[in-house]
């Protein structure tokens, strides 16, 4: 189930909505959890048992960390266990004590092999088969060949909810939370429908306090509102025509300089615009249920690096990513070698996050030689330029990585490479390819995607003070963007997939 869709906003959520505030406070937790159980398993109800079982082992693994387990309830009076289910937080053992280190260390270590391995699993199992079976054929060597019948379905979601769940075990064995008492607060946390398939990655310790005790105000609902209306318009009125654009250049057999260009650009628009008006339509979300969201998204195409791009895009993976996996490793604490090995490790697991191909090995790949390299120089190559031609410059450098990851493979996406800088010959197709590629709506949707990307405030600046012209043109938004969908079928939502 799509947020973009007409089960989601006339059924799924009303009904949501009117369960959950119909609900006692001790009573919406559960509700919220049963309620997002039902969201995750519309595709595919199997998909929430593999859910359901990382959350069991994950709220395992705080216990131990906090020196109690599932057997310290049954231990209580009925009285007992009632208010021990709903006192939230566990006092944290002293993580000083050398008896209960051997646990805590055990007890994470089950949280992240576990979760890394139904990730692994499930994610990279075929492209592992398949890189495997494609360099024996390349060396000739038939025994090097897995004949595997097996076939892995990559469930939805997954590269979010493990990363999140970690979280959860990692933040209290830091001391940054506590553990949960309550199995259905933490079933609550992990399943949220808002952020559950397609982030943001919330981490633990951003919602402990929420969990706890929260507002539901008028002001929350009606910023609510207005995000989702906002971000349902930039995913139906940008991101599609947009898509649409990129993928009548990508996949043609043969384009123009100016088209591939063209092309990437609107892949580069429908990208930022499906995944923010996502992220903007989750935020808005978790107003309406009282939780307040961290900010995913901070205007990435102005950016003036590659670094201050990492800044502005996908803020909740790249702060789980310097957090959970660049400090850890040694961050910039030992010596400047180190560091660059550092950001390429971090970058081209990051790529690997977003998909199992070698495509996006390679955009990895390249952002972190661009870091390293802006790291080297303490800035970036042209620091010294208007702002204007330093946000043009990082922009085409991200362009071009995106390049891998729209194609569909390496050799795809070398040859579209060579048609925007025009190394590759076309044919006359390619003039036919024109005539649908600039067609008035679609062009009219890139343009007005550019101008919000470069010229419009962001949505979480916007909605913050909500006057009457606001709330009506969002309404307006929302009813244009409603009257699309009802007339169109193209509405991919590209961050499923990952």
């Amino acid at each position: 189930m799509v947020f973009s869709s007409h089960v989601f906003l006339l059924y799924f959520l009303p009904l949501t909505l009117a369960l959950y505030y119909a609900l006692p406070r001790r009573g919406r937790h559960l509700g919220l959890a049963l309620v997002s159980y039902v969201f995750y398993g519309w595709a595919n109800p199997l998909f929430v048992l593999l859910l359901f079982g990382s959350t069991v082992i994950d709220y395992c693994c705080g216990l131990a960390l906090a020196g109690r387990g599932p057997v310290w309830l049954a231990r209580l009076t009925r009285r007992e266990r009632t208010a021990a289910r709903w006192a939230r937080p566990i006092e944290a053992v002293d993580p000083g004590d050398p008896s209960g280190a051997r646990r805590r260390r055990a007890a994470v270590a089950v949280s992240v092999a576990t979760n890394l391995t139904l990730l692994g699993f499930f994610k990279y199992f075929n492209f592992g088969v398949d890189t495997v079976n494609g360099v024996g054929a390349w060396l000739g060597v038939p025994w090097l060949h897995l004949d595997v019948a097996l076939r892995v379905t990559l469930p939805l979601g997954i590269s979010f909810y493990t990363f999140q769940s970690m979280s959860y075990t990692i933040d209290v064995a830091r001391g940054h939370a506590t553990a949960l008492r309550s199995f259905i607060d933490f079933a609550c946390y992990v399943s949220m429908f808002p952020q559950l398939v397609a982030g943001p990655i919330i981490r633990f310790a951003e919602v402990a306090g929420q969990l706890a005790a929260r507002s539901h105000t008028v002001a929350k609902c009606a910023r609510g509102a207005a995000f989702i209306s906002l971000g349902l318009a930039k995913k139906v009125l940008l991101a599609n025509p947009c898509g649409r654009i990129a993928d009548l250049a990508f996949d043609a057999g043969s384009i123009g300089a100016f088209d591939a260009w063209f092309g990437a650009t609107a892949y580069a628009f429908q990208i930022y615009f499906d995944f923010s008006g996502y992220s903007d339509m989750a935020i808005g979300l978790g107003l309406l249920l009282g939780f307040v969201f961290p900010k995913n998204f901070d205007s990435p195409y102005r950016a003036e690096s590659i670094t201050d791009f990492w800044r502005r895009w996908h803020i909740s993976l790249s702060s789980w990513l310097r957090d959970y996996l660049y400090v850890p490793l040694g961050g910039s604490r030992r010596g400047p070698r180190r560091t660059y090995v550092n950001l390429a490790a971090v970058m081209l697991l990051g790529g690997l996050w977003h998909g199992s191909a070698w495509t996006f090995v390679v955009w990895g790949a390249m952002h972190g030689a661009l870091l390293a390299a802006e790291r080297a120089r303490g800035r970036s190559p042209y620091a010294a330029l208007p702002v204007p031609l330093r946000r043009a410059l990082t922009f085409g450098l991200v362009l071009v990585s995106w390049v891998f990851f729209r194609a569909a493979d390496l050799p795809a996406a070398l040859v579209y490479l060579r048609s925007m800088f025009g190394l590759e010959p076309y044919d006359d197709a390619a003039q036919v390819l024109e005539l649908v590629l600039y067609e008035p709506y679609s062009v009219a949707s890139f343009g007005c995607a550019a101008v919000v990307i470069w010229a419009a405030p962001q949505t979480w600046d916007w909605t913050r003070r909500l006057t009457p012209l606001r709330a009506a043109v969002a309404l307006v938004l929302f009813a244009a963007a409603w009257g699309v969908l009802a007339t169109q079928a193209f509405n991919p939502f590209i961050y499923f997939i990952f």
